[in-house]
């Protein structure tokens, strides 16, 4: 039996969505010199990147820094690492990033990573928010808000992780 996909959003939509995600973040922190752009391995860093550097295109006189962070998503308590010490946030802001936004499980145990840094301000970004929250979570930035039933998957395609042109699928 073959599962049926529905295109959620193509190349090109993706790539809109990211500029006007980068465009809000610049925008709500205008002020900032310095920002961390903090991405959940392993979509969620490579659209980190990719936010990293349309950013870099539109302000190239401010700091945009990239920070990964690998959680244990399977885990039912905080198990999660950065690749950098997590201390080049203190005093700036951060914004976590991640593809999806469905339980909220996931980005919150990235927010506990930065429970005891002192932040100026902390932000999320997804291109997907599926609106599925069980956690107090919610998307400062996102492509796109998706209603959808439990029951269906959300599926993110990024060139540089799945060798795959760029698309979001629901199955």
């Amino acid at each position: 039996m073959s599962i049926k996909r529905t295109l959620i959003l193509d190349k090109n939509q993706i790539q809109q969505k990211s500029i006007r995600i980068a465009y809000q973040i610049l925008e709500d922190n205008f002020e900032e010199k310095t920002l961390v752009l903090a991405g959940i391995a392993d979509r969620g860093y490579v659209f980190a990147q990719r936010l990293q550097k349309i950013l870099q295109e539109i302000a190239p006189n401010k700091s945009f820094e990239l920070l990964k962070v690998v959680i244990a998503k399977n885990k039912r308590s905080l198990d999660a690492s950065t690749d950098l010490p997590i201390e080049i946030a203190k005093d700036k802001v951060i914004v976590v990033v991640d593809d999806v936004l469905n339980s909220g499980r996931t980005l919150a145990y990235a927010l506990g990573m930065f429970i005891d840094v002192p932040l100026k301000k902390m932000r999320t970004a997804v291109l997907i928010d599926r609106s599925h929250h069980h956690f107090p979570i919610f998307s400062d930035y996102y492509g796109i808000k998706l209603s959808t039933i439990l029951k269906e998957n959300v599926e993110v395609e990024l060139q540089e992780y799945d060798n795959k042109d760029d698309s979001a699928w629901l199955a």
